[in-house]
């Protein structure tokens, strides 16, 4: 038994990387009911808001898993953009985060203990989930708590790596397309900077929901959007995507800055606007619970662009994934049918974690960037 200031010593794994679920039950007790002996863990902790210096990794108790939770060995953390935003505390009025707090949203890894309630899984298991906007441990750690109902079982043809690219982009891209704009076969979608993370997984949901897409990526990211499925690829240094592209469906916004405004001139009639970037509309404070004041201010952020959409018959929103192990399985469904493949730019070790993030937020990366602890 490794003592509290090392981490648990490797152990052989079955040909699809997990521990034999018979090791997973010696290591934990299963059959007494008792926890593992409790130790400590390397995790990456956000301690103040607004200052880089107060990212930094801590040695911190392992968690306790409450009734309804696992607690999951971290093989593999994906990073989102959010990542870098949120110790900068530009969602700090959205997210009650409690500091110090564990960065990381996106994982992937192995089921240590489960909580008393927990029916739908086991030590042993491989699993992945988004544990975004909840309470409790973060991704980006040796070890973390999540919910019984975030997490799927990891889907046998992806190593950790690959599962743990998946849970955020997927999830968005599940509730844009399919919940909110109830995207259906024949219709268009342009989804902008198609090689981006999010966009390398919308594009392909799209495909699959029998969509024609339209995307926009440098001269050197051409062959990869086509790869995925997209059928209208702009080269944006050549070309304005709104002189090229007409009569779509649907936009889902992935770039800041004017890309939403221009995308209304490409739109039909009775066609939807979504975006993940903002701005935050008041539909999106009053889902949150936010006070009136909340609610007035994004108004006022979103009455702009709202309004010109309504000019065009279009109707715009805006989407804060929610984490659903529900809808992670069915896109784990998917991604074992083959129907979608992870796109992944680079790969770090734990260790080098703020260097990621670093990378991440150059914004240079095609699909996503993952940190891999084991």
């Amino acid at each position: 038994m490794p003592t509290a200031s090392q981490s648990p010593a490797p152990r052989e794994l079955s040909s699809d990387g997990v521990w034999p679920v018979q090791a997973a039950i010696a290591v934990v007790t299963a059959n007494t009911g008792k926890s593992l002996a409790r130790g400590h863990m390397k995790a990456l902790v956000l301690k103040r808001y607004g200052r880089a210096d107060q990212v930094a990794f801590v040695d911190t108790p392992r968690p306790v898993p409450k009734p309804d939770e696992i607690l999951v060995q971290v093989h593999a953390a994906g990073l989102n953009p959010v990542d870098n935003m949120i110790p900068k505390g530009m969602f700090k009025p959205i997210l009650r985060l409690q500091l110090p707090a564990t960065l990381g949203s996106d994982l992937a890894g192995v089921v240590l203990e489960v909580g008393s309630r927990v029916t739908r899984f086991k030590p042993g298991d491989a699993v992945f989930a988004s544990i975004f906007d909840l309470s409790g441990t973060g991704a980006f750690a040796e070890f973390a708590l999540v919910p019984e109902s975030t997490a799927a079982l990891k889907p046998a043809n992806l190593d950790f790596v690959q599962a743990a690219s998946i849970p955020m982009v997927g999830l968005t891209s599940w509730q844009a397309l399919k919940e909110r704009m109830r995207l259906k076969p024949g219709q268009q979608l342009f989804v902008p900077a198609g090689a981006g993370g999010i966009s390398t997984f919308a594009i392909q949901l799209a495909k699959h929901l029998g969509a024609t897409v339209g995307t926009t990526t440098s001269t050197g990211n051409v062959d990869l959007v086509r790869s995925l499925g997209a059928d209208e690829v702009v080269d944006y240094k050549k070309q304005q995507f709104e002189e090229v592209l007409q009569d779509y469906d649907a936009v889902l916004g992935t770039v800041r800055g004017d890309t939403i405004e221009k995308s209304l001139r490409i739109l039909k009639p009775g066609s939807t606007v979504v975006s993940l970037v903002g701005p935050l509309d008041a539909a999106f404070a009053r889902a949150r619970g936010l006070n009136f004041f909340m609610v007035f201010v994004f108004g006022l952020l979103s009455r702009k662009i709202i309004g010109h959409a309504r000019k065009r018959g279009t109707e715009y929103s805006f989407l804060f994934v929610r984490p659903d192990g529900s809808q992670l399985a069915e896109v784990g469904e998917l991604l074992t049918a083959g129907r979608i493949r992870p796109v992944i730019d680079k790969v770090f070790p734990f260790a080098q974690v703020r260097e990621a993030l670093a990378y991440l937020e150059k914004g240079r990366a095609k699909g996503k960037v993952v940190v891999q602890m084991r």
